[in-house]
């Protein structure tokens, strides 16, 4: 195992944002503000970390990420239009290079057959330069066990894994 598998991923994030000059912001949901938590666990953060919105309630999305209504009533919070909408929206009301998202259900109750206990979907939004045509937004849903506490840890450290993963795929690596 090499030493970045041992370094923790809040600190791997703020690496790669830090050395590239970018920023992020969070829109978290079934998180809480943990991501946000995360980023700041690392000295130095203010270089590169923005702001985490915990938005919560249907309302929170609509009214501070633009979230559509359409999207809040026929999907539901814990899905995939309302995550890429939440990413592109904290993207782009903080002006950051980047937005994460988090919506999910953290249990024990609230899981269907579709949507268990323990889905999360973490949507990462990136700004490119403007009229390049590189801005997207992509979502992964992902599903652990576990208690409450254990699933949203797992749930704000998948969301940094998902950055890395596109911070990394950006430089090619």
């Amino acid at each position: 195992m090499d030493d970045a598998d041992d370094t923790p991923i809040e600190r791997r994030v703020g690496e790669v944002l830090r050395e590239r000059g970018e920023t992020v912001a969070v829109a978290e949901s079934a998180t809480g503000g943990l991501v946000g938590s995360l980023l700041t666990d690392v000295p130095g953060s203010s270089d590169y970390f923005d702001r985490s919105l915990v938005t919560y309630a249907y309302d929170a999305k609509l009214t501070e990420l633009a979230v559509s209504r359409e999207s809040l009533d026929e999907r539901g919070a814990v899905s995939e239009p309302v995550a890429r909408q939440m990413a592109a929206g904290v993207r782009d009301v903080s002006g950051t290079t980047w937005g994460v998202a988090t919506t999910g259900i953290a249990g024990p109750d609230g899981g269907t057959e579709a949507k268990p206990v323990g889905t999360v979907y973490v949507g990462v939004a990136h700004a490119g330069e403007w009229g390049s045509g590189e801005s997207y937004t992509s979502v992964e849903r992902h599903e652990f066990d576990g208690t409450r506490t254990a699933v949203k840890g797992r749930f704000a450290r998948q969301a940094l894994t998902d950055l890395l993963a596109a911070l990394t795929e950006r430089d090619g690596v």
